[in-house]
């Protein structure tokens, strides 16, 4: 029976990881071919073309980001951004959406920013049920009075098997556990509903 299982969860560490990414890069292909069709007939790259290219969406996309960001990445794209940003900023509403969709960008991507460092676990969502959480970043001085603690942080539960949605919570340093796992190891962990364990794969190619 053991036999069995190590081969069941072989085939499951090499299948799962390929049916994810594309399930993922489906639907991103999906998504900006559906963003293509905004365009009127005459500018749709399937009209230009004469045929269809699935996944055209991503190219297009992966193309704008590439050649945006050698724009953005010189002296005269950074001041084209500061004037952008000055006019953007000044829009009531859009600005304070804009600006926060910005700062948590630049944080999560930034090398030395502090988003998703740590992986913690926390008791939720009932006393004797644990979840894998990441903090996000420090409890602010008004959440600390309102709670009367010093110690609050913020946290970030995902769902399974799909990370990108979850809860923010904020809760004190005292209530949860920091865990030795990376981050790549924590999400491993969250897509495979639990079956891939930090320490899993190691043991499976040493009883290869």
């Amino acid at each position: 029976m053991s036999a069995i299982r190590r081969y069941l969860l072989s085939g499951l560490l090499f299948w799962l990881p390929i049916l994810v990414t594309f399930w993922v890069l489906r639907f991103l292909a999906n998504l900006m071919d559906g963003i293509l069709k905004l365009l009127p007939n005459q500018y749709r790259p399937d009209y230009l073309l004469g045929f269809h290219i699935p996944g055209l969406g991503i190219i297009v996309t992966v193309v704008l980001l590439f050649f945006t960001g050698m724009i953005v990445a010189n002296f005269i794209g950074r001041k084209l951004v500061k004037l952008w940003d000055g006019i953007v900023l000044r829009i009531p509403v859009v600005r304070s959406i804009y600006s926060g969709v910005q700062q948590v960008m630049q944080t999560i991507l930034s090398p030395e920013g502090k988003a998703f460092r740590k992986v913690i676990l926390v008791e939720y969502p009932r006393k004797g049920l644990w979840s894998i959480a990441f903090q996000t970043g420090d409890g602010s001085p008004e959440v600390n009075a309102k709670a009367s603690a010093s110690d609050m942080i913020t946290i970030f539960i995902p769902t399974t098997p799909n990370p990108t949605s979850g809860f923010l919570m904020m809760v004190s340093k005292q209530d949860i556990h920091e865990l030795e796992m990376t981050v790549d190891q924590a999400f491993k962990l969250v897509v495979s509903l639990g079956v891939v364990q930090p320490d899993m794969a190691a043991k499976l190619i040493e009883k290869k």
